[in-house]
Order: C-alpha cells, then structure tokens, then sequence
C-alpha cells in the first residue's frame, strides 16, 4: 500500500519506538536488547591473539546477499527510421520495438545477529531495493530474509530470518566508547570471505560528513571495505559497539578512515522498527547555527559552544515553550550542547509528547525553559517494508506520502486551498508512475474518498480487493483524475 514517509564518501559495504496513536498495538512484538553497559579494562589488552574474541563473534556476523531487479524501458532498434531502409521497403517500413526488459543485479554485505530468533542488524544501502535477500552464516547455513524495516536517515536496517537459537552478539553502551580504544571490524569486504581486521578508535562523534542526516559516528582504522556494510565493529570484549557503514577513500578501498553507527543508535532505530516498521524523531521548531568565537564575543559567552537560535517556527514546540531568536541553547533535557548537530541529535531522540528541560543563554544570563517535543512534521512512517509486497494486499505500492505542512507547500508551490496528502517519492518502475504520480502532486482523493492527511491516505489503500484505484490529484495548477491499475503489475 501506499506509505507516509517523511563525493569521496564511498559507503562500506533505526530513537526508540515511538506509535503517533495512543495505545496502538505494534504489528510485530517489541524486542528489548540488552546492553553490557561495564566499560571494558583499559589497562589489560589480549596477551599475543585476538583469536577468542573472534571466536566469539564470528559465529554472529553473517554475508547478506541482495538481488535487485532493474526494468529498462522499451526502445526501438538503431535505425529503423533511417531513409536508407525505407528506400528498399517504403516509408511504411517500421520495424516492431524492443520490448521493456529487466535485469537482475546482485549485492553482498555484512549483518549482525543480535537475537536468537533471528533479528539482524545491517544498513540500510545494503537492503534498499532489493526484491530478495538472502542470509549466509559461517556454518554454511542459509536463510531468505525479510526486510522488517528501513531508516535511511541512520543507515540502518533490520532484517529477520526464521531461525531460533542462533548466535548474537552483545550489545555494549557505545557511549562509553573512548579514542585509542582496540577494535575489530568483522564482515565481508569484496564478497571473499568474512574477513576481521584490527585498529583503534580514532575518533567518537564524528558527524558533517555527509553520508545520514543523523551523523555520530565512531572512527576507526581499522581496515573497512566495500561489503563490510552491516558489519560488527566490536571492542575487546567481543561487544558490539557499532555498526560499519562507510569509508572516507580515493581509492575505493579502505584509507584508515571508516565509519560505524554506534550502537546505541542502531539499538533505539531496530527496537522502533521492529515494533513500528518506522521510526519517529523529536521536533523542536528552530532554525539554528553553530557559535563562533565572534559571536561567543558578541553574546558575552565564555565559551564557542552552544546553538544560536536564528528564527523560530510558528506554533512550533519551541515557540510555545518561550524559546525566542537571539537564544543560545546551553543544554538540552540535561546535556551539554556543544553544536548544532548536538542540538539534532538530542531533540530527535526525544518521545515525542514528552517535556524535557532546556537551558538557554539570554541577555547575558542562562534560564531554563520546559519545552513539549513534537513528532517531526515531515516524518511520520516510513514503510515497514516496502519491497516485500507478499503480504501486502494495498494498493499505490512504491508511493511515498506526507501531510501538506508549510514546508511541503513552500517546497513544491502548493496553494493554501489545495487539500490533501502530498506525494514524496513514486518507484519509477511502478504503475503508478506510469500513470503520471510525481514528487509534488497532491493526492485530494482516492476512489472519491477525500484525502486530508498522510494517514488517510495509507488507511484507503490498505487491504484493498481492487487493483485499479482512482485518485483525484492535483498537479501542474489544476485537478484532473488518474487511474491506477496495478492488476497487471509484476
């Protein structure tokens, strides 16, 4: 069914489960992951080999095998327009099309099983797409997998095979990661073998990069290759601490610059889409910047950290809660704010309805204000699965949608009388591309129902017996009709 969405950086290789509605019932169970949270002895390193460690872990981190199908559009063959043959055979001459044709691509990257029923971590760029996805652990068994559910905003994944009693690995406090920490990186670099290398941590919150909205990766040099996505970056203890996701490279090969996703993310990301399929972030309502030592100067702070408030949302959390342009956020819920990327990082981890503290740096003295978080206008579900369509009986599968809030309205010039659920995204190999659904049109009815939010419009093309669906849209300044057949569709 429809679902409501919200350079030299080479990839490698899921906040806590938040429901909108009160007392909604999550589809899958929810799954708690224990966390060894004892820091591990700095002052004692393995005498000689790592091989026990390994052992430990090896079992747990499995090869992910993808195959994605790729449909190319139909052509004509090379010159059956050319006067030349229409010269022999008259200009009636046509030759028949080449019909559209689909070809198969395949992928390999790493996992982490983290429980025993079969609960796999991975990252997002290794699963997206694909149509089939097939597990592969070390004692040689293998399993189809089937993708719970996809946060591109972390990179993270999780996937489920059918399997009990299986190996895991422990999940440390990745918070209490330090540089010059020893860890072992584990996965399947160019799809040879699982493969573990050495190094350090050598650096922790690392973030501006690039890769995900949401960036607080550890930093290791420990080598990471292409196929080591997904993979366990784990300490001495055999403890997961992260998950590998990219590569800082010119060469495509490893540089001594990789990426993880600690694991205290990747633990919140899977146990809300594992419960949800989607994950929902904090919202605060402000525009910010980070703080320079001249605006530390102008501000009269005694140190370049903190975020600045630049303007603020109308009825926005933070605009209820007294927050105005010209503060500097000093702490948020408790913590220090060293930046802007702190500040994001913080206010979407945050369950949306909760009130937490917030201090603030304003006319020269720090007040602490209580501000309501809400959900983020923009990102209310993201599709449990939305390439596995096996149990799925909506329709407009492949079609992303949001609420028409400022932003999206600003965004795509949306008028104030348009009604209805914005489209994000449309799979450009589906039918409803095919019918003329973009990013930007605005979805006002479904089988003369009308739309008025993103939820409408996932509830009307949930479970549905029809395939064809008629929508009223507006596009291009105007309404018109559409049909939708996806009886046809592969």
């Amino acid at each position: 069914m429809i679902s409501s969405l919200v350079g030299a950086l080479i990839a490698g290789g899921a906040a806590v489960a938040i429901s909108q509605e009160t007392g909604k019932t999550a589809e899958h169970p929810t799954i708690k992951l224990p966390v060894d949270a004892v820091s591990i002895d700095r002052n004692t390193l393995p005498n000689g080999s790592y091989a026990p460690v390994v052992k430990k872990v090896a079992p747990a981190v499995v090869r992910i095998e993808t195959t994605t199908t790729v449909k190319t559009a139909a052509a004509d063959f090379p010159g059956m327009n050319d006067p030349f043959w229409q010269q022999f055979f008259g200009r009636q001459f046509r030759m028949a099309p080449r019909q559209p044709s689909e070809q198969h691509q395949h992928g390999v990257g790493s996992g982490v099983i983290v429980t025993k029923d079969g609960y796999i971590l991975t990252n997002n760029h290794v699963v997206d797409g694909a149509n089939e996805v097939m597990v592969a652990m070390t004692d040689g068994r293998e399993f189809t997998a089937k993708v719970i559910g996809r946060d591109a905003k972390t990179d993270i994944a999780v996937v489920k095979i059918n399997a009990d009693n299986l190996p895991v690995v422990q999940l440390a406090d990745s918070d209490q990661v330090e540089v010059g920490d020893v860890v072992l990186a584990v996965g399947n670099p160019f799809g040879v073998g699982q493969t573990v290398t050495k190094g350090i941590v050598s650096a922790t919150e690392r973030g501006g990069m690039g890769i995900e909205d949401y960036e607080n990766f550890i930093q290791t040099d420990a080598a990471i290759n292409p196929g080591n996505s997904g993979g366990a970056l784990v300490d001495i203890n055999g403890r997961l601490i992260g998950v590998n996701t990219a590569i800082l490279s010119r060469s495509g090969g490893s540089q001594g610059v990789g990426f993880a996703v600690p694991s205290d993310i990747a633990r919140n990301v899977m146990q809300s889409l594992v419960a949800y399929g989607y994950v929902t972030r904090g919202y605060l309502g402000v525009m910010i910047r980070n703080i320079t030592p001249a605006l530390a100067d102008e501000f009269k702070l005694k140190h370049a950290s903190g975020a600045l408030v630049e303007e603020v949302s109308p009825d926005s959390p933070a605009q209820k809660a007294g927050i105005k342009e010209g503060d500097v956020v000093l702490e948020f819920n408790g913590k220090p704010v060293a930046d802007n990327r702190h500040l994001q990082l913080a206010v979407a981890d945050i369950h949306p309805g909760a009130t937490v503290p917030v201090e603030v740096w304003r006319n020269g003295e720090k007040e602490t204000v209580k501000v309501t978080v809400q959900a983020q206008p923009d990102e209310k579900h993201v599709a449990r699965n939305d390439q596995d369509n096996s149990s799925d009986n909506g329709t407009l599968n492949g079609v992303g949608v949001g609420d028409l809030d400022p932003q999206a309205r600003a965004e795509f010039n949306i008028p104030a009388q348009v009604k209805g659920a914005v489209i994000t995204q449309v799979d450009p190999s589906s039918p409803s591309a095919e019918a003329g659904l973009k990013p930007g049109v605005v979805i006002e009815e479904i089988n003369h129902q009308p739309v008025k939010s993103a939820d409408e419009a996932v509830n009307l093309t949930a479970k549905t017996t029809d395939k064809r669906t008629l929508l009223r849209i507006w596009a291009d300044g105007h309404s018109h009709y559409v049909v939708v057949d996806e009886s046809k569709a592969g």
